[in-house]
C-alpha cells in the first residue's frame, strides 16, 4: 500500500466459535473470536454443569451479544446442531411455539431463544468447518473454549 491510502473496509465481521465439556454433562467452555479486519477480539467463559451442546450455543450467543450494532456476519461453527438448529428447525419450532414436531419441548429453549434475539440486528451467513481438522481460526475457537472451562478446586 503507498503512503496516503488506507485498506479496504471488511465487508463483514468474522466469528469462530467453539464449545467443549470435560463430560456430557459436566463442567464445559464456550469460545469465541471475532474478526474485523486487523482487529481481533477473543471471548471465553464456561459453567460449572453444563453440556457440549449448550456450550455450543453460548459461543455464538456471547460472540454477537459482543458487537456494538448491527452489521453483515459470518459465522464459523463446527456444530451442525447450532447450524442446523438456526437455518433449518428454529422456524418452525418459532412457529409451533417451542416445540418440536412431537410436540414436546424444545431442549436447550432458553439458549435459542437468546440466540434468535441475538440474531436478529445482523445479516447473518453461516458456514460449516469440520471440527478439529487443522483450520486455524476453528482450532483457536477450541482452545478458547477448553480455557473457559471452569476447574475444579
Amino acid at each position: 500500500m503507498t503512503e496516503g491510502t488506507t485498506a479496504p473496509t471488511p465487508t463483514a465481521v468474522e466469528l469462530y466459535t467453539d464449545g467443549a465439556c470435560k463430560g456430557n454433562p459436566g463442567p464445559g467452555g464456550w469460545g469465541a473470536l471475532l474478526r474485523w479486519g486487523e482487529h481481533e477480539k477473543e471471548l471465553c467463559g464456561g459453567e460449572p454443569q453444563t453440556t457440549n451442546n449448550r456450550m455450543e450455543l453460548m459461543a455464538v450467543i456471547q460472540a454477537l451479544e459482543a458487537l456494538k450494532r448491527p452489521t453483515s456476519i459470518v459465522i464459523s461453527v463446527d456444530s451442525r446442531y447450532v447450524q442446523d438448529g438456526v437455518e433449518k428447525w428454529m422456524p418452525r419450532w418459532k412457529r409451533n411455539g417451542w416445540q418440536t414436531r412431537e410436540r414436546k419441548p424444545v431442549k436447550n429453549q432458553d439458549l435459542w431463544q437468546r440466540l434468535d434475539q441475538a440474531l436478529l440486528p445482523h445479516r447473518v451467513s453461516w458456514r460449516w468447518i469440520k471440527g478439529h481438522s487443522g483450520h486455524p481460526d476453528n482450532e483457536r475457537a477450541d482452545q478458547l473454549a477448553n480455557r473457559g472451562i471452569p476447574r475444579r478446586r
